[in-house]
């Protein structure tokens, strides 16, 4: 017994020692694969463009003047300048008037004395170094300082179908306040920036006027966006398109929608799950 106890004794270190390694190197092991997958795997495999090939490679999200990151794209239209005008206006949803000094002092007369603005200014973002093409806006409830409101761009002349493609960023605005940055009136977005998403595709479907719906990779999963005035936002990344049938054509009621691939529809589910 008294030759067996040393030997026990020293054998055990050596064997922590062993545990310890292979623990270590497991834990190694998931990491490299966890990382893998997070940075590598899952962000490529998430993409898809199969509608519109042509906006692969391309920035999505806003810019404000200052070069900063804005709001994310998540809305598209495929359709002409008037087709555009005029799903949008028999969807309920009006152009903003421009940015000025009158307007401005408009947008905070409303908001102090509850007074209807349903043409509220919006603020200039900027797409490919151009701002808006079109902005529009739905009043909820009196004052300018809760809207729906969207901006869109020309992004491509000749898209899938062979007709002019346009990519929007649609939010709500929750308050009026004054710009970090410039000092000028803005507003402060809800976070949920999928919602107004859904809504105003829900708002085009509802006109008859859209052939077929589809989604196409927009900034891609995050949970914790910020846009160029600091509104914090979170999204399932995806850009829902609204395909719009010509001058005195009907769409089906409600539109098809067409599939997405399997891995891209489940993480949609999964992030509905978590985010409601």
């Amino acid at each position: 017994m008294s030759e067996r106890f040393p030997q026990t004794m020293t054998a055990r270190p050596g064997r922590y020692r062993r545990i310890l390694r292979r623990l270590i190197l497991a834990v190694g092991v998931v990491a490299i694969v966890w990382a893998g997958m997070a940075y590598l795997v899952l962000p490529f495999a998430l993409r898809h463009y199969g509608h519109q090939k042509a906006l692969e490679g391309l920035e999505m999200v806003t810019r404000t003047a200052d070069g900063l990151a804005g709001d994310p794209l998540n809305i598209g239209i495929i359709g002409s300048r008037d087709d555009l005008l005029m799903a949008m206006a028999a969807a309920g949803w009006s152009p903003a008037d421009p940015v000025t000094l009158r307007t401005s002092i408009e947008i905070v007369g409303s908001v102090i004395f509850d007074r209807e603005y349903r043409d509220a200014p919006v603020s200039p973002l900027y797409y490919q170094g151009r701002r808006q093409d079109f902005a529009f806006e739905k009043a909820v409830g009196r004052s300018a300082d809760r809207r729906q409101h969207v901006r869109f761009w020309n992004v491509l002349s000749t898209g899938a179908e062979g007709r002019p493609v346009w990519l929007g960023s649609a939010s709500f605005d929750v308050s009026v306040g004054f710009s970090h940055y410039t000092g000028a009136v803005t507003h402060a977005i809800s976070p949920d920036v999928d919602a107004m998403r859904d809504e105003l595709s829900a708002d085009l479907a509802a006109t008859g006027r859209v052939a077929q719906v589809y989604e196409v990779t927009g900034v891609g999963l995050t949970v914790n966006g910020r846009n160029g005035e600091g509104d914090r936002y979170y999204t399932d990344g995806e850009i829902r398109f609204s395909v719009l049938e010509g001058p005195g054509v009907s769409g089906r009621q409600p539109p098809p929608v067409l599939p997405n691939p399997p891995l891209v529809d489940l993480k949609n589910a999964l992030w509905n799950a978590a985010a409601h």
